[in-house]
Order: C-alpha cells, then sequence, then structure tokens
C-alpha cells in the first residue's frame, strides 16, 4: 500500500462515419427468463408491476427500436424452452408484428430456470453473413451449472456478443456478469426502484456499436519505474461507456516526471487509439482511496478464477487475504469482526443466528373431473412457509363451483391497471417508424380523429402528418424517458427524411399548435 496507485478513466468517443456504417446490420437475439419467479413484483415500490410484465414492456420497445435490414427471434425458457420463429427472420412489419403478439402472451409459467439447452440450441443456428449476432440475456434468478454455461458462452465469443440483465436481488451476480464479460458485451442490474426499459435500451445501443477488438493497454513510463496493472483485461469498449484500469507503480522518478497510458484497438477495421497522461507525483491528499479501488478490483479477479466447484487454490487464497488485510477490502475469505473501541480487543463470543421471516410462493395444483373457473386453475398463495421435511401442512376443503360464466366470478376479476401513455403510442409505429393517422393514434395523443386531421397541410400524406405529431408528443411530454424511445424516435426521422416531405416546417409549426407543445424542428432532427 506504500507504492502510489493510478487509476485511468476511458471514455471512448468512435468516429460518426465508423458508427453509421453498421447501425443497420445485425442479429438479434433476445432470451428471456419465465421461470415461476418472474412473477414476482419488479421492485417494492410497485407491486403491481411483475418481473415479466416489465420484460413484455421492454421487449415492445425493443421490437420497435430495431433497424431495417436486421434479423431477430425471440427465445424463452424455464424448464424448457421455446423460440418464436424456428431460425431468425428479416425484421419487416409481418415479422414484428407476429413477435408482438406471442410477447404479449408470455407468462412466467415454464418451471425453473434452465438457460443452457437454449443457448446451445442458439450456437447451433449458423450466423447470418454481414449480420454480427447480438444476444441479449433476461433472467432473476441462479442456475447450478454457471461454469458450463460461461465455457459455452467463451467457446462461442468470436461470433456474437452477449449483453446480460440480472432482474431483481436475487439474480446472480456471477452469471450475469460472467456472460457480459466471457461473451464481450455489457451487463446490467435492474433492483430497487430501478427500471428496466432505460438500462436494456442503452444496452441495445452499445449492441449496434461495431465490435471493438484487439485491445491492448501499454504503460509509457520513465526509465526507473513500472507499473503493475491490478485490473483484469479490458474485453470490451463502447462509446458512452467508461472503463477503468488500475496500476501500481514502483520504481523512483522526479518530481515533474509524467507518464502515459495508451489504449490501443481495432474499430471496424480501423486502428485506434486512446491515450491519456499524467503525474507521477501523487496528490498528497488522495488518502487510500484509489488504493482501495485498485485493491477491490485485484481482489474480484483473483476470485473469479476460483472456478465453481473446484477444490479451493490455497496459494490463490492465501494471495487474496494478504491482499484484503492490508487493504482493508474485504473478500470471500475475510470479513470484518467487532473490536472494542476502548480496549482494541476483539468481542468474543459465539455468533448468533437470527430468523428473519420471509414470505414464500407455493404453487398448488389440483386435479378435479369437473371443469375449473379460470380464476382457480393457477393460484398463487404468499405467506406460507416451507414445511420442514416430514411435516404434512393441512389443506382447508375447497367446493369449487363448475359454472366458470358465471357473473359473480367475473365480477371479482381484478381489472388490468391502464397502458402507459408512453408505450401505447409506441405500440402503433409501424416497422419502417412511421405512425398511421388513425383513431388509435389520436387517442394516444389525448385527441379526436377530427381534432388531428383537421390543422393537417392538405399536399401532406396522413403518414408523414402522423408521425410528426407523435415526435412532438415525446419530445413534448417524455423527455424524462428519452433514453427508451430514442432510438425509435431516430428511425421515424430517417422515415421522414426518406419520403422527401414537402412544408415540414409547416408541419411542425401545426403540430405544435395542436399538441400545446414549442418543439423546434432541429430538435426533432428534421
Amino acid at each position: 500500500m506504500g507504492d502510489p496507485v493510478v487509476m485511468v478513466s476511458l471514455y471512448p468517443e468512435f468516429p460518426q462515419s465508423v458508427m453509421s456504417s453498421v447501425a443497420s446490420c445485425g442479429e438479434f437475439v433476445f432470451l428471456l427468463d419465465r421461470s415461476g419467479s418472474m412473477s414476482c413484483p419488479l421492485n417494492n415500490s410497485n407491486h403491481q408491476e411483475t418481473r415479466i410484465a416489465s420484460a413484455r414492456d421492454t421487449l415492445l420497445l425493443l421490437l420497435k427500436s430495431l433497424p431495417m435490414g436486421c434479423y431477430f427471434n425471440i427465445y424463452s425458457f424455464g424448464s424448457t424452452y421455446e423460440h418464436i420463429f424456428p431460425k431468425s427472420v428479416e425484421y419487416s412489419e409481418t415479422t414484428m408484428e407476429e413477435a408482438l403478439k406471442k410477447v404479449e402472451e408470455m407468462t412466467a409459467n415454464l418451471g425453473g430456470t434452465e438457460i443452457l439447452e437454449p443457448l446451445k440450441h442458439i450456437y447451433s443456428q449458423p450466423c447470418i453473413p454481414n449480420q454480427p449476432r447480438q444476444l441479449f440475456v433476461f433472467t432473476d434468478g441462479e442456475v447450478g451449472n454457471t461454469k458450463e454455461i460461461l465455457q459455452l458462452v467463451t467457446r462461442h465469443s468470436s461470433s456474437h456478443r452477449c449483453f446480460s440483465f440480472g432482474i431483481g436481488e436475487g439474480a446472480s451476480t456471477a452469471l450475469i456478469n460472467g456472460l457480459a464479460k466471457n461473451g464481450g458485451g455489457h451487463a446490467q442490474f435492474i433492483s430497487g426502484a430501478d427500471r428496466m426499459q432505460p438500462k436494456v435500451m442503452q444496452s441495445l445501443r452499445f449492441s449496434l456499436q461495431p465490435a471493438v477488438v484487439d485491445i491492448s493497454v501499454m504503460w509509457d513510463l520513465p526509465k526507473g519505474v513500472s507499473a503493475t496493472v491490478l485490473s483484469p483485461p479490458i474485453t470490451a469498449i463502447f462509446q458512452g461507456q467508461r472503463s477503468l484500469v488500475y496500476a501500481q507503480l514502483t520504481g523512483q522518478s522526479s518530481e515533474a516526471a509524467e507518464g502515459c497510458v495508451r489504449v490501443k484497438y481495432n474499430l471496424a477495421g480501423h486502428p485506434s487509439q486512446s491515450q491519456v497522461n499524467f503525474s507521477l507525483k501523487p496528490a498528497e491528499d488522495t488518502g487510500l482511496t484509489v488504493h482501495r479501488l485498485g485493491a477491490r478490483s485485484l481482489i474480484r479477479s483473483l476470485e473469479v478464477e476460483q472456478k465453481d466447484g473446484e477444490k479451493v487454490d490455497e496459494g490463490l487464497r492465501k494471495k487474496v487475504v494478504e491482499l484484503s488485510v492490508q487493504s482493508g477490502v474485504s473478500s470471500a475469505y475475510t470479513a470484518f469482526i467487532a473490536v472494542n473501541k476502548s480496549n482494541k480487543e476483539t468481542i468474543q463470543g459465539p455468533l448468533v443466528r437470527r430468523n428473519v421471516p420471509a414470505p414464500r410462493m407455493m404453487m398448488m395444483c389440483c386435479a378435479m373431473s369437473a371443469p375449473v373457473p379460470q380464476r382457480f386453475q393457477s393460484c398463487n398463495f404468499a405467506g406460507f412457509s416451507r414445511p420442514e421435511f416430514g411435516q404434512i401442512m393441512p389443506v382447508a376443503d375447497m367446493a369449487l363451483s363448475s359454472d366458470s360464466s358465471s357473473k359473480e366470478d367475473e365480477a371479482v376479476v381484478p381489472e388490468q391497471p391502464p397502458r402507459d401513455p408512453l408505450l401505447q403510442l409506441v405500440s402503433l409505429q409501424k416497422a419502417s417508424g412511421c405512425w398511421l393517422l388513425d383513431a388509435a393514434l389520436a387517442a394516444a395523443l389525448g385527441k379526436t380523429s377530427e381534432e388531428v386531421e383537421k390543422p393537417k397541410p392538405a399536399s401532406v400524406n396522413q403518414e408523414v402528418w402522423g408521425t410528426i405529431l407523435a415526435l412532438i408528443w415525446l419530445h413534448g411530454f417524455k423527455t424524462d424517458a428519452k433514453e427508451e424511445w430514442e432510438l425509435l424516435a431516430m428511425k421515424a426521422v430517417s422515415w421522414i427524411h426518406a419520403q422527401n416531405a414537402p412544408l415540414v416546417t409547416e408541419c411542425v409549426e401545426a403540430g405544435n399548435a395542436l399538441l400545446g407543445c414549442s418543439v423546434q424542428k432541429d430538435l426533432l432532427g428534421l
């Protein structure tokens, strides 16, 4: 801890010419967890929104945001797995609508969490020429074969990128981080009050960027000074995503000396380089914060080397413990203990276990000869604890009416909450990026059909007018959710440009007057 530690933050910017050249390419494969736990609430602040419902809404945004000319498919898994198409299909209005209909029917009804077999099936499909494969994995649980899954992803890392999403506090960090690291993608965790959609859309933007390969980090230091890298190798670089490099410097140099770190990589066939210069004289008031961050990075890297299910490597364990004690950073083999402040002695005594009750979900299945009302066919019972082995749980007799169409039954079925206005508008967008001017669009904008049709300039076609109205509404009322709709709005703007539409300025002015907004034409990208 006596030697200086340097932390380098890399925030690359890619040339726009390279970024736009591949934006319409790609094979997008979405793998969604449909195990029973996906029926749980997404977070504690909103018990009405379940994880599977949020995932369905997210898939809607993803499908609407995909570029024309790409390919896609959707898999879902539990104890078994399903796929919407036998193989990835070209993105079009027909295939998008077919997929959305299937997505709307998806529920958390596939049992456990078995992700290995669907991954094998995905990798068995031949890659499509000039369409880089991008795999999106959504799961909220843990698996018992993490090592085997990550080995499979690693074997196919040269043919795809994997973007992983851990939903809820129970998601396996080893699995989610490992999928992204081994697959050259990016990992995201949705917990607490997080919304799934903005994080997933950020990863979609990353997936539309060209793959960065041949990444290397080189240190240019004065004679007598050397660098020991503490952080794991950089496996992926994305525009808009920070990468951190930690290194410990040893040796002596003059106070005025400077060091330099260069990150070289290949971007879509173009050799690129990022360079950062830094002073070798550490600031006097930094303390040990950067040292501990570097130690934490090294400890986590060493812990990953310890494979699941294998015998503990004593040499590796000893190294982790030594580093953990020196830096004051906890590890898998160390823990903080209580110390009496007055006499500096360790507090003695046995560990005390405290049981914290937690609700569990229990599924009850009934086999009956008479028809069962739909609302009783699958029931979730919260609040029951799991019985001990050999213990019998008493079940009260239940008498169920066989008349599933009774008015009493219909009366107690809870109403579905109204759809979010943003998702309602997004659901109406066509695969090409445009919106049709119809009653559904008018309702989504909070207007009548007559109100939206009357101000339209006579020489402008209805699709252009409807699309401009939708863009104004997004910019005028949903700026706080721009991360979620930005890509589909860009697709809409590209569609308008392709139409060579007349009177765009007049349309924007008329649309602002109709919707009560003041969005400038330049802000819309028109």
